[in-house]
């Protein structure tokens, strides 16, 4: 009986927690097909504020603005935190690494506010000095690639600390160079990792409003800027609609990267299996 009622009580338990998680994003999905401006009361089906999204020439502009900050951020950063989360695995003790662990790790305890604050006193300094960078695209990325690896690393990081040490170590006994190791041993088997790691930093950088808020010159906003100064003059349906366009594209990436994951999973299951086979007929002959 108590464990009947124990199995039963986490089901609803976890059930209400996914509703108070998703509960709005579902009303929110809702209203942005509705035909008026009012946010309490359904009135009828209605495509009009996708329409109104597609001719809202700020929104436009700054979706692509985000992607293509987000998507150089998430590749910068995925490409620095695999070297720091190698340099940390591998070299255990090299001087400096209590403080480049430290700094590397920063990012995620600092609270966004000061790190965009520090980053616009620095691009302020660096143009006062030598009239370069302007604000903008640039010093957003950079921004956003500081945050952005400091998560990366840590999902890489606990990939390598996963794998196994013997491959890279016969890799290197038949002649492989240590830049060979990286790339034709180390690198394939933590793919997923630094694609995960890829995929994290481009939703932070996507997602990001702070940052963008210190960094972003005149004219420069991105989606989430914009979305979050419409927000403050009123409700506007069309942030629904942007919102909803959003929430479909991610759960498309979600699942398509979960099935991937998977198969690569089989796949590298059933290549095992065939080399313990193999190994084990090899014995069998001998």
């Amino acid at each position: 009986m108590n464990q009947f009622l124990a199995k039963y009580i986490g089901k609803f338990w976890m059930a209400l927690v996914f509703l108070f998680l998703y509960l709005p994003l579902m009303f929110m999905v809702v209203f942005s097909f509705n035909s008026t401006r009012q946010d309490a009361n359904f009135t009828g089906f209605s495509l009009r504020w996708y329409q109104a999204l597609t001719e809202d020439t700020k929104i436009v502009e700054g979706f692509w603005l985000s992607v293509q900050v987000a998507t150089a951020s998430g590749l910068a950063s995925a490409v620095m935190a695999t070297f720091a989360a190698f340099v940390l695995v591998r070299y255990r003790r090299f001087r400096g690494r209590t403080l480049f662990s430290g700094m590397v790790n920063a990012p995620l305890v600092m609270p966004e506010v000061v790190i965009g604050l520090s980053l616009l006193l620095l691009m302020v300094g660096i143009q006062n000095a030598f009239g370069w960078p302007q604000r903008g695209m640039l010093t957003i990325v950079l921004g956003h690639t500081l945050l952005g690896m400091a998560y990366g690393m840590v999902v890489i990081q606990s990939r390598l600390l996963e794998m196994n040490r013997s491959i890279e170590e016969a890799a290197m006994d038949l002649g492989a160079k240590p830049f060979q190791v990286f790339f034709l041993v180390t690198m394939p088997n933590i793919l997923q990792a630094i694609l995960a790691a890829f995929l994290l930093a481009f939703t932070l950088s996507f997602d990001d409003v702070v940052i963008s808020e210190f960094l972003s010159g005149p004219g420069v906003n991105t989606l989430p800027q914009v979305i979050f100064g419409y927000a403050r003059r009123g409700i506007n349906p069309t942030i629904y609609a942007a919102a909803t366009l959003l929430i479909v594209s991610v759960t498309v990436v979600v699942i398509a990267y979960s099935v991937w994951v998977a198969r690569q999973t089989r796949k590298r299951e059933r290549e095992i299996a065939a080399a313990t086979r193999a190994e084990l007929v090899a014995l069998q002959g001998q």
